[in-house]
């Protein structure tokens, strides 16, 4: 493992060491176990990793400080120290693209934090096992309650006939969990931006991510042996420029 200076936090902050409960897998559990420390020590905390080919192979990294928040200058403290450690541990045979983001409005949900503040949204969540004989669940997030499997989601399903019923889905047992955009989920952001500005105001300057800023990308580098070898620079993303949710 490479030894940089990097910036650390400065004391222990609420929740940054929270355990995400869905994880990656394949290569992207490979690459996420290479980057949660230097997001750690930078004061971020490790949301999704994402490995697509499309034009070429991308590893798209998603973050956010533990209240959930992350801006552009953050996507950027985050590539500058993530390019060096990735140069050496190489977490990629072949050359890619480095994309930094935060996880949007419609965000993954992958620690109890996040089902908890998402608490009266709509989700769309798909399990790794049967529950009451199926694994794909969308409904209302009821709240998050102790189980014999630890922590589990509440979600009140709508059925065909829409009565509504509740069932609880084990956090671990699921393979993945997401926000699903609609209009109280964008209002709600837009008060979490409005709030986030005034608290700018009174303290140093940092830009809030709200989940619709378009970060600047950085240059390609055309000349640069290094860059050659990876295949192009690391491209910085904002809280919408994510990946593609089937928008």
């Amino acid at each position: 493992m490479v030894e940089a200076s990097l910036p650390t936090a400065a004391k222990p902050i609420e929740g940054l060491d929270e355990v995400r409960l869905i994880g990656d897998s394949g290569p992207g559990e490979r690459v996420g176990r290479i980057a949660a420390p230097v997001l750690r020590d930078l004061g971020y905390r490790l949301v999704r990793v994402k490995i697509s080919s499309g034009d070429g192979p991308t590893i798209q990294i998603m973050a956010e400080r533990p209240d959930g928040t992350m801006s552009i200058e953050d996507c950027e403290n985050v590539s500058v120290a993530l390019s060096p450690v990735f140069d050496v541990e190489e977490p990629m045979a072949q050359a890619y693209r480095l994309e930094i983001s935060s996880p949007g409005i419609d965000r993954p949900l992958v620690r109890e934090s996040d089902f908890a503040r998402a608490v009266g949204h709509e989700a769309r969540v798909e399990m790794a096992v049967l529950v009451n004989g199926r694994k794909r669940f969308r409904g209302r997030l009821a709240g998050v309650a102790s189980g014999p499997d630890g922590a589990a989601a509440r979600v009140a399903v709508i059925a065909e006939d829409k009565s509504e019923s509740e069932v609880e889905l084990p956090i671990r047992a699921m393979a993945e969990a997401r926000l699903v955009l609609t209009d109280d989920l964008i209002r709600a952001a837009l008060r979490r931006e409005k709030a986030a500005l005034k608290d700018a105001k009174r303290g140093p300057e940092r830009k809030p991510g709200n989940g619709r800023e378009a970060a600047p990308r950085a240059k390609r580098k055309t000349n640069e042996p290094k860059a050659a070898a990876r295949g192009a620079a690391p491209k910085l993303l904002g809280p919408d420029e994510g990946e593609n949710h089937g928008r």
